[in-house]
């Protein structure tokens, strides 16, 4: 369904999945930069914890979605690129009491990469509390470990929720009664315990939470306050907006679907002022 939305916008179908070698032969032998960034929930707190409960695999040892750092790392071996860029969640540093980024940082610097590393927040790009690890490196057989690189200076700008809501918005994104009843009915509970999960209300004056890829099933960590009326989900175009993506990018599938690529999307705004940065360090090197 991502293809679908990203051949919308730009007109041409990602290859798919790079664990297949079929897919692999589709990959020039020649390109500047590799970015990626690979399946957060094996890493994430909330994977982490919901794995956990059901007694499953998470980080590396999860096989259907911790082992595809390494399919990147074997296309970064084989063609070179002369940079890379890498997210994910925050909690990769602390996964595992930091063996899994030290087993990262190992593999791309015994690759002959450089690697630098930072946890950026998108709130100074977007109204909403994001944060993540971006990772970038440089080939040393390039720059020689002496490129002039560094992540990008975050601005100063007043974000507010309110500026990317719509004003006439479908009674569909309305959460029923029955919804609204459970969701409060599970905050109390785990209040009760001393946890603070629950539904969030967003302050549209201010940022909201950050906003997951199980926003689709009830929309709970950003909920919109609603006069005489229970409050409401995003919609799909909000949840855009949320994402930094421009008022005229196309959303060709169904609310699900949206939910769930914007919900795993990055903020694309922060994503292209370190791209820029890398960019830049690639053109000082041939100046």
């Amino acid at each position: 369904m991502a293809q679908i939305t990203y051949y919308a916008n730009f007109g041409e179908i990602p290859f798919g999945d790079i664990t297949k070698k079929e897919t692999r032969r589709w990959i020039p032998d020649a390109f500047d930069v590799l970015c990626g960034g690979f399946p957060c929930q094996p890493f994430s707190i909330a994977g982490v914890t919901k794995k956990n409960s059901m007694g499953r695999m998470h980080g590396f040892e999860d096989e259907k979605q911790g082992n595809l750092f390494f399919y990147i790392a074997e296309i970064i071996e084989r063609h070179r690129p002369k940079a890379i860029f890498l997210e994910n969640v925050k909690n990769l540093l602390s996964h595992n009491r930091g063996n899994t980024f030290k087993i990262i940082k190992e593999i791309l610097t015994n690759l002959g990469y450089s690697f630098h590393y930072r946890i950026l927040d998108g709130k100074y790009f977007v109204p909403q509390h994001r944060e993540r690890v971006f990772m970038v490196g440089f080939d040393s057989e390039v720059f020689h470990y002496g490129e002039e690189f560094s992540f990008p200076d975050m601005p100063v700008k007043d974000l507010k929720v309110k500026d990317i809501l719509m004003e006439d918005v479908d009674t569909k994104y309305t959460l029923s009664d029955q919804l609204w009843r459970y969701l409060q009915e599970y905050a109390n509970k785990h209040k009760a315990n001393g946890n603070g999960f629950g539904f969030g209300i967003a302050d549209l004056e201010g940022i909201t939470r950050t906003m997951s890829a199980r926003y689709y099933k009830d929309g709970s960590e950003i909920l919109i306050a609603q006069k005489y009326r229970n409050p409401r989900r995003l919609t799909p175009r909000e949840c855009a907006l949320l994402q930094g993506y421009p008022d005229e990018f196309i959303i060709p599938v169904s609310d699900t679907q949206a939910y769930r690529q914007f919900g795993n999307s990055v903020v694309v705004p922060l994503i292209e002022a370190i791209g820029k940065c890398i960019v830049n360090a690639i053109k000082r090197n041939f100046e």
